[in-house]
């Protein structure tokens, strides 16, 4: 536990803001206790006006005396100097101001369209350290506190904050004081308070579920309500602790850079992550707001009730969020089949960012920086959230299950780091669980197992995957799982802990076939060095003997294969014609993408043999589901079925071209398009290349007043083509589409073929225009920049990340990880089919 000169005890804070003027007044006593005589005290602060600083000793009602402080901005650190030193109980009373800024952070306004109402309403983002821009604390996850809290608003609006309503008075300047009752002992980035013209909705069945928005949008509310009821009493069975506070409200927030936050009892979604508007909402949009919200309603436990003591445990919060969201959505919508969109989503995108050189470990060493970015979310959300899924398929639900609850016992209303955890799973399972995840989550990377066969002999080794070459040394305890097919049509299954470099596995006899990794628990590429094996799975591919997760799984190592250079594409292409007819959505969703990733890449002959194999699995698939939307259909059909047509239009399939551009034309001429494939037809839309394409486009944005629909619109802006539409169209976007969402329109600009060597200059045009935006948004669009558009010039984008990583340190940092993605899409590009060349690695480097 990290011991501070300081602890906090309570903050009882008063806020007044002003939305015609967009500042605040604040003032706060801090009731605390120094545990050594301290001359200076040091509170996180940052955009704030301090006016004065007060201080006592011993009892509340003690005469306080002015204190000398001191500012330092580049610290964020308020110096007050008491008149004397001071140890054991003290309170501070500080009286300042602030601006209720427009970056989503801190203390935040964000326009709103309510007739005749404010323009604005104003929340507060805090994590990971910007309650700070909002009152001054110790903002710190392991610093909790209790938080009184009472806000001076104008007396038609109304006040959010983490606990239900004490006490409401009226004010004779009419307005009116709002009392919150006080919070749990929690830390300040889960501390919540917003003011605004809201409409509170709540749950019929549980009234501790209620949803928060803006006058009107009451209807919206009800799926978002259900979910949330139901993932609230999943929770509380699973955990077997009862949620703690009296409320749970569920904010919708028009202006949001991240997807939602977590804070006690009063948690904050973008719109479109919670409202729900029947015949607007997709299913991928249904899915996707119950993951959300379940994601959410986890970090009640884990994060709020149960705290990492220091940043660098983050990962206790966002992994275990991750991880059970998707299990809460599952157990009550099996037939989503959430777990295969966990794989391809969290899994597999994991694996894809943890392959680069520059990578991280979840659990970030000593004092380095951790804070969510589009660098880092990858292994401490997906990478984790995976990670848990190898450990509880290696000990067991029912341990992993106690351990989990004895956990939030031994911790509740405190802070834990990782070896607490592990302790705890070592002993409900009697299984070694803290080397295990020591060595899994300390160390960056993770590996690829090479297995061959001689007689009835299995020989395996691994070494750590990675896209370039490169001398490494790590080595992981890998939960070894084998399923075995014999001659007489069993299948056993057989698992062992592979600890060293090498390892082998005597085979009963009558084995023919095996499989590496069934049902894809373990986080590692298998790389099969056995054709006879190898034709054997080729076989149970095609037979659709094999399990849906297992035939991602060949796939998915192959084409990590083909990046590294270990495969040529050529193989892959072979590979892929297995699955011609495949109508599973995880291993087919994922082909696809990988195909259409390469068909941006690759060049020359190769490129157009990826396309062709590409086309014919797209209308094989679309043959065998079905082209347009069932009552009948799956939400994983829906959501394929999307894919594949988006895929198709960006390629310019004539088939698919022909079979959605109806659908655009009744859209211009005002009618409605069925949710599940109104992005392909927007793309279809955008790809035909019409101005008058792009002018309803951005006539219908300008009408929705559905974020869902508004995103959807956003994103096919970037499908749009030729070149000087398609500049048009992103430069609308950047002039006039709020920050939150313009970066949808870049994104998809760089996987358009459309727009060829055009995007990069583009880009570094209108550099200084992009870095107004939120700096998670902004590292969203050099992201989708860096793989495609940037091989245009690789040496020229090779040399822009450098500037990044040195850009505001130290946020630069974050960039780190785009120079490894420029050399290794380099080799994929120039060669596509052979073994990487070390001199061309040389030249970008």
């Amino acid at each position: 536990m990290t011991l501070f000169p300081v602890t906090p005890e309570t903050y009882t804070l008063s806020i007044t803001p002003d939305l015609q003027r967009f500042v605040f007044d604040g003032h706060l006593t801090l009731s605390a206790v120094a545990h050594a005589p301290c001359d200076t005290i040091r509170l996180d602060c940052a955009d704030l006006e301090i006016r004065t600083c007060n201080i006592s000793t011993g009892k509340t009602d003690a005469a306080q005396t002015s204190c000398k402080f001191t500012l330092d901005p580049a610290k964020e650190t308020l110096i007050i100097v008491p008149p004397e030193p001071i140890s054991g109980p003290f309170f501070l009373t500080i009286v300042y101001s602030g601006t209720i800024n427009d970056t989503m952070a801190g203390f935040y306004r964000s326009r709103i369209e309510v007739p005749g109402g404010p323009t604005h309403m104003a929340v507060t983002q805090f994590q990971e350290s910007d309650a700070r821009r909002a009152f001054p604390c110790f903002d710190h996850p392991a610093q909790k506190a209790v938080f009184e809290l009472k806000m001076i608003i104008p007396e038609e609006l109304v006040a959010i904050s983490n606990t239900t309503i004490q006490s409401m008075t009226q004010q004779a300047d009419g307005k009116k004081q709002v009392v919150f009752a006080p919070t749990p002992k929690m830390s300040t980035y889960v501390f919540f308070f917003g003011v605004g013209p809201f409409e509170i909705h709540p749950d019929a069945t549980d009234p501790r579920v209620r949803g928060v928005c803006l006058p009107g949008m009451g209807d919206q509310t009800r799926f978002g309500l259900t979910f949330g009821r139901k993932a609230l009493a999943y929770g509380e069975a699973y955990y077997g602790i009862d949620y703690p506070l009296p409320k749970m409200d569920l904010i919708a927030v028009p202006d949001f850079a991240f997807g939602a936050m977590e804070n006690w009892g009063a948690i904050t979604f973008r719109e479109n992550l919670f409202l729900h508007i029947s015949g607007v909402t997709s299913w991928e949009g249904e899915s996707r707001i119950c993951e959300v919200i379940a994601h959410e309603i986890v970090h009640q436990w884990f994060g709020n009730l149960v705290t990492p003591e220091d940043w660098k445990y983050l990962w206790l919060n966002e992994s275990f969020a991750t991880y059970f969201g998707y299990g809460m959505v599952d157990h009550y919508h099996p037939d989503w089949e959430f777990w295969p969109q966990f794989v391809k989503s969290q899994t597999e995108s994991a694996m894809s960012r943890d392959a680069l050189h520059e990578t991280i470990p979840i659990e970030m060493p000593g004092d380095a920086l951790v804070a969510i970015t589009t660098s880092t979310a990858p292994i401490i959300y997906n990478k984790g959230g995976s990670v848990l899924r190898q450990l509880e398929a290696w000990i067991g639900p029912d341990p992993f299950k106690a351990g989990l609850r004895r956990y939030l016992s031994d911790y509740a209303y405190g802070c834990a780091a990782s070896h607490h955890l592990w302790e705890i799973l070592a002993q409900t399972s009697g299984i070694p669980v803290d080397r295990f995840m020591e060595n899994w989550i300390t160390q960056p990377g993770f590996p690829l197992v090479t297995v061959r066969r001689n007689g009835d002999t299995l020989f395996f080794d691994q070494r750590r995957f990675t896209f370039l070459p490169g001398d490494t040394r790590e080595m992981w305890m890998i939960p070894l799982t084998l399923a075995l097919y014999s001659h007489d049509g069993s299948v056993t299954v057989h698992t062992r802990i592979m600890e060293n470099a090498t390892d082998e596995v005597d085979l009963p006899k009558g084995i023919h076939a095996y499989k590496i990794n069934p049902q894809q628990t373990g986080f590692y590429h298998v790389k099969y060095e056995d054709p006879d094996n190898f034709q054997e799975l080729e076989t149970r591919v095609k037979n659709r003997s094999l399990p849906s997760m297992d035939r991602w799984g060949i796939q998915n190592d192959a084409y990590a294969l083909v990046k590294s250079g270990a495969l040529t594409m050529d193989a892959y292409l072979s590979v892929a014609q297995w699955y011609m007819g495949e109508s599973d959505y995880l291993p087919l969703s994922s082909l696809d993408n990988h195909l259409f990733e390469a068909a941006l890449i690759l060049e020359g002959e190769i490129r157009a043999r990826t396309i062709r194999t590409e086309i014919a699995l797209i209308h094989t698939a679309l043959d065998t589901m079905g082209w347009t939307p069932s009552d009948r259909d799956r939400p994983t059909s829906a959501m394929l079925r999307d894919q594949l047509l988006v895929h198709g239009a960006c390629l310019k399939d004539d088939r698919v071209l022909r079979h959605l551009e109806p659908r655009f034309r009744e859209f211009m001429e005002g009618a409605g398009i069925v949710p599940d494939i109104f992005r392909a037809v927007m793309t279809a839309g955008g790809v035909k290349g019409d101005p008058a394409a792009l002018d309803a486009m951005i006539a219908r944005y300008e009408k929705s007043a559905v974020e869902h629909e508004r995103m959807i619109l956003v994103s096919a802006f970037g499908s749009i083509a030729p070149w000087p539409l398609l500049e048009k169209a992103l430069d609308y976007a950047l002039n006039h589409v709020p920050d939150r969402i313009r970066y949808l329109a870049l994104v998809v600009a760089a996987g358009n073929p459309e727009a060829g060597s055009n995007l990069w200059p583009w880009l570094e045009d209108r550099l200084p225009r992009m870095k107004t935006m939120h700096p998670m948004l902004f590292e969203r669009v050099i992201s989708a920049f860096v793989p495609i558009p940037g091989l245009a010039d690789p040496n020229q984008t090779l040399a822009f990340c450098k500037t990044l990583v040195t850009y505001e340190p130290p946020a630069g940092g974050y960039y780190r990880p785009f120079t490894g993605t420029v050399a290794g899409q380099c080799r994929f590009s120039s060669t596509g089919e052979v073994m990487y060349s070390k001199q061309n690695y040389i030249h970008i480097k």
